[in-house]
């Protein structure tokens, strides 16, 4: 615990000088725009309360925070939508699902935990919208549903599932993990801002750049290697490789849910504003690092 407390409080005092240099820039220099940067900050703010949450409160607290949190983040998907009245009935059921996944955390039901969205939600999601719904349509719908549980709920409620899968060191591990995407996801968005040249996908995040992930990827290795040992009970080379899959997972979920907004939000950017301060913005790494990290882990390791 005592470990937890210091990683915490040294992350604190990091976001506080960050966000001091914020406000000193955006004085100090007026013509500028530093409204991305701010946005990136609030998201950092964001990852440290669900630190928090997850790591300083009983399981079940963390359980219900994420579970909420998958709740907007969904709720935040459904919007950027352009759904018709015969879709309405197939966001319910998705809704529903939510409280029945974590609820499989709560009791430790792992085989179903890991097979319910994938393989029961998938199979019986289509009945509401094909039932007097006729077929227009239908393949949309219910794909663009099932992506929406996959990385907000499924993906999403493994980062719930640690405290429960090893109580002795679950909290570690999830200070670990999302520690390392949030060093991940700064460095990234820094070095795109100073060196990027190269933009991955320009159309939808112009923050992705090459020069961004090969600066990014060195340096979550490295932050990996060197508090893996006091929050973490892996071994020197999983240490390392940890932090190799951190950094390329979370760039994969980042570059992955920026090309899925820009998709579903073409030809309304007044909703693509509002919706780039929201929770989707908060949790796209974890959706891919929460889930990679978890059953690489399990897959290895006997503790989990």
């Amino acid at each position: 615990m005592s470990s937890l407390l210091i990683t915490l409080v040294v992350i604190f005092i990091s976001l506080t000088a960050i966000h001091s240099i914020y406000y000193g820039l955006r004085r100090s220099q007026p013509d500028k725009d530093y409204s991305a940067f701010g946005v990136r900050l609030r998201t950092w703010w964001g990852m440290f309360l669900i630190l928090c949450l997850a790591t300083l409160f009983n399981p079940v607290v963390s359980l219900l925070a994420i579970m909420i949190l998958s709740f907007f983040a969904l709720k935040e998907y459904f919007a950027m939508i352009r759904s018709r009245k015969a879709d309405r009935r197939l966001f319910l059921w998705a809704y529903l699902t939510i409280p029945v996944q974590f609820y499989w955390i709560y009791i430790e039901w792992y085989g179903m935990f890991i097979i319910f969205i994938p393989v029961y939600v998938f199979l019986l999601l289509p009945l509401p919208r094909m039932i007097n719904k006729g077929t227009v349509g239908f393949l949309r719908s219910v794909s663009r549903v099932q992506w929406g549980l996959m990385l907000m709920v499924f993906g999403l409620s493994h980062l719930a599932y640690y405290p429960f899968a090893t109580p002795k060191y679950g909290a570690g591990l999830v200070l670990f993990l999302v520690v390392l995407t949030t060093l991940n996801d700064i460095v990234h968005y820094v070095a795109s801002l100073y060196f990027g040249k190269h933009k991955i996908v320009p159309t939808a995040n112009p923050s992705l750049t090459w020069e961004g992930f090969a600066f990014a990827f060195p340096v979550t290795t490295a932050v990996s290697y060197l508090i893996y040992p006091y929050l973490t009970p892996l071994d020197p080379a999983f240490g390392l490789f940890s932090g190799m899959l951190i950094s390329l997972s979370g760039f994969f979920g980042s570059l992955t849910v920026s090309v899925l907004k820009r998709d579903l939000l073409i030809g309304d950017d007044d909703k693509s504003q509002t919706l780039n301060k929201g929770y989707l913005s908060l949790v796209d790494t974890l959706t891919y690092t929460s889930p990679v990290l978890f059953h690489v882990i399990r897959y290895f390791f006997d503790f989990m």
